[in-house]
């Protein structure tokens, strides 16, 4: 059947008239659409079959008016309203054709006419179906392919695919015959689906290259669906093909800007921040992104140029296809990359080269320079391969406002870092040394803030030597953590540094820094001058716990006493480890209330443990269930011989510091002890007349050490502390020699009046003595004790 023919024509009414209009012949087809059997209209005028006769005329009237014009030859077409056997009026649409040759039984030159008519509604959906199909294969907006049940082309418009490298005639090829293999296939896995299932395909998008063109390619837009014939056999598919390539690249380049947002701002290091950017920009937007920041940037430092106008940068980031980077910049050895500052245009490269500030069709390359208020913090370049599509100037744009807030996610670390370093270095400077080694005792700590971004926290550890080779550890807990908790540990820590020069008991010393803590209180609850709060100032609950402890190595006894604060833990050179039994007095900052002071003795080699709640909690979060593990870990075989380095890492092991609930700080301290033979002690009545015999007897033990050279200025140090102490407090008087990292000379009396130096004038005949000693000693100074005091005087040793 030919296709340009109706689809009605098979089943038309016909009808055969004679020269005066008379109907000789009359269809079945025809008997099925007026309704009327051929008996009964058969020898009558087929002007009785109008729903009004009377229009008739005007039918022939435009027949005639047709033939004068010349517009038509003897066929003849029309309209007309007719009424069926059923009574109802009908519109049909009819064509009258011309018979040449007479009939059967007819004589020649019998004028004959073959009438055709259908429904006027039939007739105009039919020319409607045409009208569409012929502007839809014209139109040049959208491919248009009809494919057979073998999935090979039946007829295309003009404008398939938007692009070259399509042959001119189509007819009965496949997609793979001009399409590369993998994308003609995902073309035909859909059409597929669709002959097999029925179901329309609606924009599925998919790149689309020829085998001449590869390069690039353009993103289609596919809709499809099954074609059928009227009797359900499944003849083909018809499939649309829109060029989405436009807004596909627009879609992909706001995907890259949104990935690349998100990227830049979740690192608050200049290293991750360069890398997460070249990670996001290849492959996003190159086959090769390469990050390059200011030196002064990882210092958190404000890049400037040099006196020659360039500014170094580092390559900080490289991510994907290496191959691609020119001989200079793939040169390992070549010298750090540098631009020339311009404040108001972009940078140019150290040789004077402009970097490309727009994209040509055929560039493979951008650049574009990270800038943030007002400071060029360096430049990030990406590159394509020579088989991808060219940048266009949209990519560039995209490239700059990439590179514009990469620049203040930069600047934000570049801050940060200048910040954090800053933090770092206050907290490094209110902490001691992390190990330590004395005559009492040999020390190593652990300190492990929660504030992982600072690096500060309140907690703190100090080792403080006394007179007398006798050491003071220390632990404590600042409520809080950050800067706010770390400076008022900086203020604690050095109260308990001015406490403990005064040689204070460890029960006394607690309760002068109690008081400090209830001023600090105090002053935190006032507002300013202005009445206005201060910055920064602390709303939430202020305090903190504290255990301070004295170790003499001579005695070997420690002494301790705690403000809130978990007990220390000892590991006894046998292997057992026991907590010391202090009791716990309230947290610094209640007042009024005391503290208690437990005495334990250490055998030489003990392991001292002090600690904060941190520690403990972060071994589950229950306190019993941690001072159980840190006693399990610290019972370890080889805990009193293992460094004590290593020793602190295993202990804390375990202890996430990313995901701590509090500081943790860990003090661990190996005990020493002064042998017996170091020491020398001589007791004497309040008779000026016994000071000859102490400096014999100091002078004899002096030499039997070894220490000759220290024989005249021990004398006159004894001689004069000694006169003093029997003129103004009486005696007994005891006098003690020390021999540990230095020498130690001690006088003890009864009296608790402190000593006092002052300038003594050029009349008065007394008041030099304890200026002597403090020029002849190292150090000196005085401590109560509970029988009277001891002054003491150091010297080192030769």
């Amino acid at each position: 059947m030919d296709s340009r023919r109706p689809p009605f024509v098979d089943s038309a009414a016909g009808a055969l008239l004679d020269a005066d209009g008379r109907i000789v012949r009359w269809t079945r087809e025809a008997e099925r659409l007026l309704a009327l059997p051929a008996h009964e209209v058969c020898g009558r005028p087929a002007r009785e079959l109008l729903a009004d006769p009377a229009t008739w005329a005007a039918l022939l009237a435009e027949h005639r008016a047709e033939r004068a014009a010349q517009r038509s030859s003897q066929t003849w077409s029309g309209t007309a309203l007719v009424r069926s056997g059923r009574g109802e009026e009908l519109g049909i649409v009819f064509q009258v054709l011309p018979l040449e040759d007479a009939g059967p039984g007819e004589p020649p030159g019998a004028a004959r006419y073959f009438v055709l008519a259908a429904p006027a509604g039939l007739v105009a959906q039919w020319r409607q179906d045409q009208a569409f199909t012929r502007e839809l294969f014209l139109q040049d907006r959208v491919g248009l392919a009809v494919f057979d049940d073998q999935l090979r082309l039946v007829r295309t418009n003009t404008h398939l695919l938007p692009y070259t490298g399509l042959p001119p005639d189509l007819t009965g090829r496949r997609l793979g015959d001009f399409l590369q293999v993998e994308d003609a296939d995902a073309v035909e896995q859909h059409l597929r689906e669709v002959l097999r299932t029925g179901r329309p395909l609606v924009l599925s998008g998919e790149l689309v290259r020829t085998i001449e063109a590869p390069r690039g390619g353009a993103a289609m837009a596919i809709s499809a669906f099954r074609l059928q014939a009227t009797d359900g056999q499944v003849i083909g598919v018809t499939a649309l093909f829109t060029d989405v390539t436009e807004l596909h690249r627009s879609g992909e380049r706001l995907a890259v800007l949104h990935r690349a947002t998100a990227a830049v701002g979740g690192s608050l290091s200049v290293t991750g921040t360069a890398e997460d950017l070249a990670a996001v920009l290849a492959p996003g937007l190159a086959d090769l992104a390469v990050v390059e920041v200011a030196e002064a940037v990882f210092t958190g430092e404000e890049p400037a140029p040099g006196r020659d106008g360039r500014l170094l940068l580092r390559r900080t980031a490289v991510t994907g296809a290496t191959d691609l980077l020119t001989d200079a910049e793939a040169d390992p050895d070549a010298d750090p990359a540098a631009v020339v500052f311009d404040t108001e245009g972009p940078p140019t490269a150290a040789g004077g080269a402009a970097e490309p500030t727009a994209a040509e069709p055929t560039a493979t390359r951008m650049a574009a320079p990270l800038r943030a208020r007002g400071s060029l913090l360096g430049r990030v370049t990406v590159h394509r391969a020579a088989h991808r599509l060219a940048y266009e100037p949209a990519d560039l744009d995209l490239l700059h406002e990439i590179a514009a807030r990469a620049a203040l996610a930069l600047d934000n670390a570049r801050r940060y870092t200048r910040e954090h370093r800053a933090a770092v270095s206050l907290q490094r400077s209110l902490l001691p040394p992390a190990q330590t080694e004395t005559a009492a005792v040999t020390t190593a700590s652990v300190y492990l803030p929660t504030d992982t971004a600072s690096g500060v926290g309140g907690d703190w550890f100090d080792v403080i030597p006394l007179s007398s080779a006798r050491v003071a550890l220390v632990a404590g807990d600042v409520v809080g953590h950050g800067l706010e908790a770390s400076a008022t540990m900086g203020r604690l820590r050095t109260a308990v540094r001015t406490l403990a020069d005064l040689d204070l008991e460890p029960d006394e010393l607690l309760v002068h820094l109690d008081d400090l803590v209830c001023q600090l209180l105090v002053e935190a609850g006032k507002p300013g001058d202005d009445g206005d709060w201060p910055v920064g100032h602390r709303t939430g609950p202020f305090g903190a716990t504290c255990v301070y402890a004295v170790y003499d190595p001579v005695s070997r006894r420690c002494a301790m006493a705690s403000a809130g604060h978990p007990p220390p833990a000892v590991a006894a050179p046998d292997g057992t480890v026991e907590y010391v039994p202090v009791r716990p007095g309230p947290p610094l900052g209640v007042s009024g209330l005391p503290f208690e002071v437990a005495e334990v003795e250490l055998a030489p080699g003990s392991v001292l443990a002090l600690y904060t709640d941190g520690l403990i909690r972060g071994y589950g979060g229950d306190l019993d269930e941690g001072l159980a593990e840190l006693r399990s870990r610290m019972a370890r075989p080889g805990t009193v011989t293992a460094p004590l380095r290593e020793l602190g890492r295993e202990i804390v092991e375990g202890h996430p510091a990313h995901r701590l609930a509090d500081d943790v700080t860990l003090l661990l301290a190996r005990t020493r002890a002064v042998p017996s033979d170091a020491t020398a002690t001589f007791s004497l009545e309040a008779d000026p007349a016994a000071v000859a015999g102490v400096r014999e007897q100091a002078t004899a033990q002096l030499r039997s050490w070894g220490l000759e050279e220290l024989v005249f200025t021990t004398e006159l140090v004894l001689s004069e502390l000694v006169t003093n102490a029997i003129r103004y407090a009486g005696g007994p008087v005891q006098v003690r020699l020390i021999r540990a990292e230095r020498l130690t000379c001690e006088v003890s009396d009864p009296s608790a009046t402190q000593p006092r130096m002052r300038r003594a004038r050029l009349t008065d005949e007394g008041g030099r003595g304890l200026y002597l000693v403090a020029q002849l000693t190292g150090r000196w100074g005085s401590r109560y004790t509970r029988n009277g005091k001891t002054i003491w005087a150091e010297q080192d040793l030769p």
